[in-house]
């Protein structure tokens, strides 16, 4: 979100209720209570869908792209979603795609670096752990759907 922000584009945040003043931190042009609205049904169309929930089939995202739109997603709430993305990349000018990193000479995590030094993207996190308390980082994230990133220090 804030990568398409810092580029100029018009950001619309899906999220909870819970999350909304967050995201609205994070300068979303609008931002959505899934709770409340569905916005695959809203009558709205996206160049891009950036899916970190993945809860989502893959005809819920092509009705919510504008033609040669693009859908990414990061992860998946059921292998079923995750097949019917993979086997069904492009049609009728829309596509969904995985996410997959592919940074062989570090130029990406370079620019990203100097974005964060320079204010225009800043990292959310939810919580701190140690490594000894990784399990009870993990039944964080499984059960309270964190707002940011769950951070596990090393020593």
């Amino acid at each position: 979100m804030q990568l398409a922000t810092a580029f100029g584009g018009s950001v619309t945040g899906v999220c909870s209720a819970r999350g909304m003043e967050t995201v609205r931190a994070l300068e979303a042009n609008t931002v959505i209570d899934y709770t409340k609205e569905d916005f695959t049904q809203n009558g709205e169309r996206y160049d891009l869908i950036l899916d970190v929930a993945a809860n989502r089939s893959v005809s819920e995202y092509r009705r919510t792209l504008k033609p040669g739109g693009t859908c990414v997603v990061i992860g998946f709430s059921t292998i079923r979603h995750m097949l019917s993305a993979g086997f069904s990349a492009k049609r009728d000018g829309k596509k969904i795609a995985i996410l997959a990193a592919n940074n062989k000479d570090g130029n990406d995590l370079r620019f990203l670096n100097s974005l964060i030094e320079g204010g225009k993207v800043k990292p959310v996190i939810d919580s701190r752990y140690t490594l000894c308390e990784a399990a009870e980082a993990i039944r964080h994230v499984e059960g309270n759907h964190p707002i940011g990133k769950v951070v596990i220090t090393m020593g």
